[in-house]
């Protein structure tokens, strides 16, 4: 079993969540919920490792707030 970070933002213009692994090239995905946008990035990235296993290009650390005056 494999565990990955997703950052997940909601567009403004659809509605849906929009979901990304960072570091992970093709591994995003869309939903009208949360748990459809989880499957969906769940197959994603079960498609992605059929291909080999990924050289990810970053590590997920956190976020940071930033004040800006």
């Amino acid at each position: 079993m494999r565990v990955f970070t997703a950052v997940v933002e909601r567009c403004r213009d659809t509605g849906l969540y929009v979901g990304y692994v960072p570091g992970f090239p093709g591994a995003h995905s869309q939903g009208e919920t949360l748990d459809a946008l989880n499957e969906n990035l769940k197959e994603v990235i079960d498609l992605l490792l059929e291909e080999g296993e990924p050289t990810l290009e970053g590590e997920f650390i956190g976020t940071q707030n930033v004040t800006v005056m």
